[in-house]
This record gives C-alpha cells, structure tokens and sequence, in this order.
C-alpha cells in the first residue's frame, strides 16, 4: 500500500463554548479543511439591529481530514478542541458525506433553517428541483407545511426547512 492512497472522511468535532469560529480559523491556518454550518439571525440591540452567524449544531464543527492518527491528533491538539464524536470512546466515527453536503445545501439557501429535533425513523426522501436539489433528507410536517429535515446522526441533531411537497421523492 503506497501512502498516496488517503482516504478522506468527515468527522464531527465537540469545541469549546462559543469557540466553533476560532477553532475554524486555527484548523484552516493549519490547512485542515472544515465546516461550521451557520443561520443568520437578526441580532436586536437597544440602538440597531444586524444580521448576525451563529452556529447552526453550538458547541459543534466538522472537519474533513484523511483517517490517520496524525491527522486526527493534529486536529486534537487545537486550542478549543474537546473531542472528536464517535460512539466508542477515542475512536472518531465518521459523517456520511451525503448528510454534509445536504447541510451544506440547506446553509447556503439562506432561507428559514431551524435546528429540528433528531429523526432516526421516517421518510427518506429527496430533493429533485430547486437549490436544494439532489438534497437528501427526512420528509416531515409541522402546522401542515412539510418540512425537509437533514440529521446528522453522530451529533443526534438535525436541521429543517419549509419545502413544497412537489419538489421531493421517496427514495
């Protein structure tokens, strides 16, 4: 086996509170390739009001690194870094890529995205026009809209979004 052959994976990263862009921007100087998944809100003070990002999963960012120790321990040894997620103990577990770039997707819509509470069982679907097209998901519905739901199981959260019906099938 020759040591060109790296496979890359994403994986999920517990930080510090409140340190997901700091521990974006050291892990980027360091050429580590990762994704804070964000939602603007509007920020109210007593004299102004401004969009403002904040972490869609707090606490939480993803990075996209090959499966090797020194990898995994160059990733660790960052400042604010707590963990890697898996669920056995020291032992990362990877992030389907399909489930990142569906995130991916929603974010860069820009539309109304809410943290959705994690859905193991129901429809998988996906999307088959619009921005979010190719997107896969969880059909759901709340106060008769439907809703397009991604989870990103190793964190057992999700996010979700207003969908027309129409633009989705059942996989």
């Amino acid at each position: 086996m020759t040591g060109n052959s790296v496979f890359m994976c994403w994986y999920a990263v517990h930080v510090r509170s409140r340190h997901e862009f700091r521990v974006f921007s050291r892990l980027a100087e360091a050429g580590i390739e990762a994704f804070v998944p964000v939602v603007e809100r509007l920020q109210k003070w007593s004299d102004r009001k401004k969009l403002v990002e904040f972490p869609l999963f707090p606490g939480y960012l993803f990075v996209h690194i090959p499966d090797t120790y020194d990898t995994i321990l160059a990733v660790l040894k960052k400042q604010g870094v707590v963990r890697f997620l898996g669920m056995v103990p020291g032992s990362p577990e990877p992030v389907p890529e399909e489930q990142i770039d569906a995130l991916k997707k929603l974010v860069a819509v820009k539309n109304e995205i809410d943290p959705y509470p994690y859905l193991k069982h129901g429809q998988q679907v996906r999307v088959k026009r619009g921005p979010l097209k190719g997107a896969v998901g969880i059909l759901t519905e709340k106060a008769g809209q439907h809703l397009f739901v991604v989870s990103i199981d190793i964190l057992q959260q999700g996010v979700s979004i207003k969908i027309d019906a129409s633009d989705i099938e059942a996989l």
